[in-house]
Order: C-alpha cells, then structure tokens, then sequence
C-alpha cells in the first residue's frame, strides 16, 4: 500500500476515533471495533501530574527458595494488583508478584533456574517469555503453549556460558500481549558471569524505562484506534517505576548503568549530557571491546544497552530524551524530545580510586557463512471492508496465524536473514530462541556496516530499510520472530520458524 493511500485511510479512521481493546481475531485482515457512530463520546478530563524527584529505588529481586549452590527456584504470580503512582489515587494494574516492574530476577551463567507461573489472570490466558535468553522452545513462553487461567507452568532452563546480559521476561499470549504488558506485566532479567571483566567498584544499576497513561481517576486507560496503528505511547517515561527520579554520583566515579526499553512502542533515543560515556554492552551481552564517547544512547522497544559513565564535574545533570522520526499515522502525535526521564547529582566529594575499563571485554566469534538466505518483508494495510475499517501488520503478505508455520530451519545452520521495512514507520524486530549479529543497513541504495559487532535479539528496522542479519538456532522446536511493538504484534507482524533436529 503506497504512503498517500494509507494515510489517507488512517486520517478516515481517526476522524471515528473510539477507545477500543489490543486484542484481535486471527485474520489476514483486523476489523476496528468500535467505529460505529452510536456510541457515546468519551470525556477527556486532565490527566494527574506524577511526583519527581525521589531517590532511585533499586528493584527488588526475586528471592529463590533454592539453598543449593547452582540452581534457582521461584514463584512468578501474574494477577490483577493496584499501585499509587499519584498519591491519593489507587491504580488497578496487573502484576507479577504484586508490584511493576516485577522483580528483578538475577542468577549466574550455568545455574539451573526453575520458575513456577501462576497466572491468575481473569478469563485471559497468559505465558512468561524470556526476552533474548537461549531456552528450550517448550520453556520459551510461545504463544503457541499458552497457560490458562487458573493453570500454572513450571520454566526451568540453564542459561549456558556466555550467555550473561541484560534480558526480561513479559507475557506473550497471542492478541493480549500489548494490553498485558502496558498495565504492568514486565520485569528485568540479569545473567551474570563468575569471571566478569567489569570492575566491580563501578557498581550495576538497571534502569528500567516503562511507559504510562493515566485517567483522571488514576485508571488506565483502554487503548485507542491511534495506538492499535501506532503502538500504545504513554504520557510519562518511569524509570524504575518513578518519573524522573534522582541518583546521587561522586565526582570522577564510573559507574555501570544498565538500560531496559520494557515500553509497547516507544523509542528512546537518549542523551546525558555532562557525562563521558563508554558503550559496554548490547542485548546479548558485553561487546568485544568497549566503544568510547558515546554522544547519544538509542534503544528501540525491546532493546538494552550497557554503559559505563564517568562523572567529571560536580553539579546537575539529566538523561533526557532527543527527538526521533519513527514514523507515526494520523495527528496527536507525542514530542519525544525535551523529557527528563533521570536526575544525576554529582557531589564535590570525590570517591576512592577505581580501576580503568578493560581494553577488551570478551571474544564475539563470527558465525561463518550462511548456508541460507532468507527475505522478510514488512508492509501494512488499510481498507474499508464489511466490519468497517480494516488494518493489518503483515509479514511477507501474510498475517500471524497459530497454526501456520511460516518457515522451517535446521538447528545449527547459519543463515543470512533480510528483513525489508516497506511499511510508513519503524518496526523493531525480534526473534525468539538466539541472538544475532547485524550484517549490514541499506538504505536509498547506501549500504552501511555496523562499527562494532554486537549480539542482538532486536534490531530497529527504519521505513525503507533493509537489515541483514546472521543467525543460527542451535536448539529445535517452534520459535517466534515478529515487531516488537507490541500492538503490531497482536495485529498480526509476526511469523512461526520451525527449528528442526
């Protein structure tokens, strides 16, 4: 669908804007509820102002009940909850264990880890999915292994050597993943390394960036037909659950920061001026060597970064957010630029001498040459249709179907896979069961290659792009590749790849 057609649909469509669900049958082609004109129209009342300025809290982690060595066992319970993110106003929410972000799990390279799920959801079945970790297919939290409610699920893996990094866990239940994940169900996952070449006086922060939206009444609101094409962006950025909360640093202290987009669609692209900063790692974990003076940070939904940061003057400083281009259908679109999203404080106080950063982190091996090659295109449609206006994410000119597979690979067979955006905005794009290494980015003919290699699970795929990507599977089954904007996603960007023995 060329560009002109599909905004002049979606301009059609946002005229009969109408709150509505992120949860859609399973067809080629998603009708929009809600566009009849009987309806009565909704209130808009001014939404509540969030608190700043507290000290950063860390995140609580999920305490194993396990007292062996080694191995890691704990309960995850997904249930409705509420929250007072404005004080004087209760939030119903959904929950792992109670709070959200849910609890930071931490274990080692090689513990073997088992986590019971209980989801305790009404009438909506659910899964856990561990973002960007190396686990069996059947402990993957497909949407094709959906757990019910009432039910539980028993996960247990072994993150492998070499696997320590940033990762998180959300639910991925086909249709009702954007919903579940924006009113609350997310949480941050470490793997760590017994030898790693970070200094340890640098301390580890996570910051975890979530998105909210609140009502007047401190409810959240129902997504709009605005959010289904654009994904759902929210009026605050938290970082671990507070707006602009505020770290205190010493001055000439490096610290190791690690950064999580747990947001359906919101892109952050980052600066903290007044700090000298060191890229360290990638959703896969740390780069081969470091990468110095870093201007900006950019993370897509889904994507983390590891940095370290030097604080050489004392005084006041902001990670605030730049503007970005994604792309975005029909007006009201959000500013992204100009948001405090975290305070630094740096005191006169000068803290004890630390160590410098390595010279080299760890070897990235390359993957070799690709015995397949593979093309998938993005693109997006728009009509009028029986129902009313009808929408689809599309993937090779196919919506997600549970019962399809869509492509059939062997385990441990490299493979060259090109992912064409020819759709009108950025689409962030994951796959499930490995990380992989970009390639190369072609954009209007000009072909670019990455300045350093890096393990990835999602990679941003710009309008007009193309990014070409090496992978290989090593462990068999069904695994998931799809738009990491999480309504795209329910609406149908996603694919099924059947990992063969």
């Amino acid at each position: 669908m060329n560009r002109r057609s599909f905004l002049l649909a979606g301009a059609a469509m946002l005229s009969l804007l109408r709150p509505v669900a992120a949860q859609q049958p399973d067809h080629s082609m998603h009708a929009m509820p809600g566009m009849d004109m009987g309806g009565g129209d909704q209130t808009l009342t001014a939404a509540p102002a969030l608190p700043e300025g507290a000290p950063l809290r860390e995140l609580p982690r999920l305490a194993s009940r396990s007292q062996q060595a080694g191995v890691f066992e704990a309960e995850l319970t997904a249930a409705p909850a509420s929250t007072s993110f404005v004080p004087g106003l209760e939030t119903p929410i959904l929950a792992y264990n109670g709070i959200t972000p849910g609890p930071v799990i931490e274990v080692f390279e090689g513990d073997r880890v088992s986590i019971t799920f209980r989801n305790r959801l009404p009438d909506q079945e659910s899964t856990i999915h561990w973002h960007g970790l190396p686990v069996p297919a059947d402990q993957d939290g497909n949407p094709v292994s959906p757990v019910l409610p009432d039910a539980e699920q028993t996960y247990s893996f072994e993150p492998p050597k070499g696997s320590a990094g940033t990762y998180w866990y959300h639910p991925h239940p086909h249709g009702k993943t954007a919903s579940q994940v924006y009113r609350g169900l997310a949480g941050a996952f470490l793997v760590k390394a017994k030898d790693d070449p970070i200094p340890a006086s640098y301390g580890d922060t996570l910051f975890v960036f979530t998105d909210l939206r609140l009502a007047a009444d401190g409810t959240l609101p129902e997504s709009t037909m605005a959010d289904l094409m654009n994904g759902r962006v929210g009026d605050h950025v938290l970082v671990n659950g507070q707006k602009n909360p505020v770290l205190t640093v010493a001055v000439g202290e490096f610290r190791r920061f690690r950064l999580l987009n747990a947001t359906n669609a919101r892109f952050l692209r980052l600066s903290l001026a007044g700090a000298s900063l060191t890229l360290i790692g990638s959703d896969g974990g740390l780069l081969e060597t470091p990468v110095a003076d870093a201007d900006e940070l950019f993370l897509a939904p889904a994507e983390r970064l590891e940095i370290v940061a030097r604080f050489d003057k004392p005084g006041t400083m902001s990670l605030r957010t730049l503007g970005y281009d994604r792309g975005w259908m029909g007006p009201n679109r959000p500013e992204e630029a100009g948001k405090d999203l975290l305070t630094v404080r740096v005191s006169e106080d000068r803290g004890p001498s630390q160590p410098p950063l390595p010279g080299r982190l760890r070897p990235i091996p390359d993957l070799g040459p690709p015995a397949v090659t593979r093309r998938f295109v993005f693109t997006e449609t728009m009509s009028m249709g029986a129902g009313g206006m009808e929408m689809g994410f599309l993937i090779n000119g196919a919506a997600f179907h549970m019962n399809r597979v869509d492509v059939v690979s062997k385990a441990g067979q490299v493979e060259l896979w090109e992912i064409a955006n020819q759709a009108d905005m950025d689409h962030p794009f994951h796959l499930h069961g490995t990380q992989f290494q970009i390639v190369e980015r072609e954009s209007e003919g000009k072909v670019t290659k990455p300045a350093f290699r890096a393990l990835k699970d999602t990679v941003n795929v710009r309008r007009g792009e193309t990014v070409r990507i090496l992978l290989r599977q090593d462990l068999p089954g069904p695994r998931m590749y799809h738009c990491h904007i999480l309504e795209h996603e329910d609406l149908g960007m996603m694919g099924l790849v059947n990992v063969e023995a």
